[in-house]
């Protein structure tokens, strides 16, 4: 009964839905099409023929240009035209990329077939371009400094006090490179001992900077006690341009050979007359009895073993002292002469560690501070070690670095010999001599002779029976190498069979 009542139920739906059935199926089981069906499927199969023509879906394009709604409606000439140039990208997809730098806005979505493919820009980016992006850079950093950094920046002046000699060029494009990456206004100031050369005047003029190189009439001398007096005198030859000149900024005095941070640059910039910064010193010994720097008391005063000097503050930072190297303990065992393999050792107080205001060197000046003393008056007497002499009251000193617990200077001293030899300007001019000769080299050892005008220059026909002479001699000669050489090998294993039956018999 129940399955009676569920196959009754079942005919009503199918009933129901054939008489639900829309008109075109009606039409397909009376075997008759509708004049619509008919144009539809006219259109369908056009659009397939010109699709296979053309290479992508016709038919899309047709329903874009008939369905398509824009809010600023364009004339059909301008809608056809953008949307043929879309379909055209498919074809330029397959083809190579130009040879010259390319650079796209931003990637477009082309149609080929069924699938979408995205068009992404050129790797090769446009130097114009990269370059107005580096400028952009530029100037986002120049607006950032301008913000938060330091608002009114005041020139920098750096003395420099050098020689020619081996290490120089080394030493020297180190200091010059630190001081092109500074973003403040600067003006180097190098004093050369011996006078001025080329060699130094054409290193210092690849900087791009503001430089004034003058000369100093005495040669720098071979010991290290005598280098550091002179090297005093070097820079106060260049205060005295600073206030010749009137050149106004804060003083730092770089050492060719010495490494700065740029931090130091920015920290500078807070002195208000004479601050001090501590100076790492790396202590270089060219033999092995290098020992490290101990702990000592000396008149009750502690010696730290840190290899630093600068300003000494107390815990309110305010500086109550300096921190210095107890130099006597390296005194039997420091280098005396340049190339000495031996620990060279700096002054007790380096000038490297002070910035001075440019304006305490000047003569006639209303702002300036009464305990400085007069810049001639410190320069007659030759034994001023550092710019403490110019100062008559030395708490004025104003410690920098985070009251001298950061160091952003290191202080270092390596030369070679004296009498070393090196080219000028390192350029090698003839060019280099040939010491070890390579294994082999695709030209001989020496170059062929040319054939003088008496000689008879051999021709085709008279060289092929000379080569042909030669080969046959080479040829022959191998194979008599080979022959002896397996007459040795068989009269070998003859020797070794007759021992080995002799040791058998045995």
């Amino acid at each position: 009964m129940k399955q009676l009542t569920a196959l009754q139920q079942q005919n009503r739906r199918s009933n129901s839905f054939r008489g639900g059935s829309s008109p075109l199926d009606a039409a397909v089981d009376g075997g008759k099409k509708s004049p619509v069906t008919i144009f539809w499927l006219v259109i369908h199969g056009l659009c397939c023929l010109i699709s296979l023509v053309l290479g992508f879906r016709f038919s899309r394009l047709l329903f874009f240009l008939l369905f398509s709604t824009s809010s600023s409606p364009l004339p059909p000439s301008a809608t056809t035209f953008s949307a043929l140039r879309t379909f055209s990208y498919s074809s330029d997809a397959a083809t190579p990329p130009p040879k010259g730098n390319v650079s796209m806005v931003g990637g477009s979505k082309v149609v080929v077939g069924r699938h979408g493919i995205l068009i992404r820009p050129w790797p090769h980016p446009d130097p114009a371009e990269v370059m107005k992006a580096h400028k952009i850079i530029e100037r986002v950093q120049i607006e950032q400094r301008a913000l938060y950094g330091i608002k009114t920046p005041k020139p920098v002046i750096v003395i420099t006090p050098t020689y020619v000699r081996t290490f120089q060029t080394l030493h020297l494009t180190g200091v010059m490179h630190s001081l092109m990456n500074v973003h403040y206004d600067l003006v180097w100031i190098v004093v050369e001992a011996g006078g001025v050369t080329n060699e130094t005047a054409s290193l210092i003029s690849k900087s791009g900077l503001k430089t004034i190189h003058i000369g100093f009439d005495e040669k720098m001398p071979v010991l290290w006690e005598d280098r550091h007096k002179l090297e005093s005198k070097m820079r106060f030859q260049a205060l005295r341009v600073v206030r010749e000149k009137k050149l106004d900024g804060i003083i730092m005095f770089a050492d060719d050979s010495n490494m700065h941070s740029m931090e130091l640059f920015d920290e500078i910039q807070n002195v208000n007359w004479v601050g001090v910064v501590s100076v790492g010193i790396i202590t270089h010994s060219g033999g092995s009895g290098e020992r490290e720097l101990p702990v000592v008391q000396n008149d009750g005063d502690k010696i730290s073993e840190l290899p630093v000097q600068g300003p000494a503050c107390n815990s309110s930072n305010h500086f109550v002292g300096w921190h210095t190297l107890d130099v006597s303990q390296f005194a039997d065992r420091s280098a005396r002469y340049i190339g000495d393999r031996a620990v060279v050792l700096p002054a007790k107080l380096e000038w490297a560690g002070f910035i001075l205001n440019a304006r305490l060197v000047w003569e006639d000046t209303v702002d300036k501070p009464e305990w400085v003393k007069d810049l001639d008056e410190v320069g007659r007497n030759d034994d001023f070690e550092n710019p403490l002499s110019l100062l008559k009251d030395m708490s004025v000193v104003e410690p920098l670095g985070s009251c001298g617990r950061k160091i952003m200077l290191w202080w270092l001293r390596v030369e070679a010999r004296a009498d070393s030899k090196f080219p000028a300007r390192w350029i090698i001019d003839p060019p280099l001599e040939i010491t070890v000769p390579a294994k082999r080299t695709p030209w001989p050892d020496s170059p062929p002779e040319l054939p003088s005008s008496t000689e008879k220059v051999l021709g085709v026909e008279d060289s092929i029976p000379e080569n042909t002479e030669r080969h046959a001699a080479k040829v022959g000669s191998r194979r008599k190498r080979a022959r002896s050489k397996k007459k040795h090998m068989s009269k070998l294993l003859d020797d070794h069979v007759t021992i080995t039956r002799q040791s058998g018999d045995a």
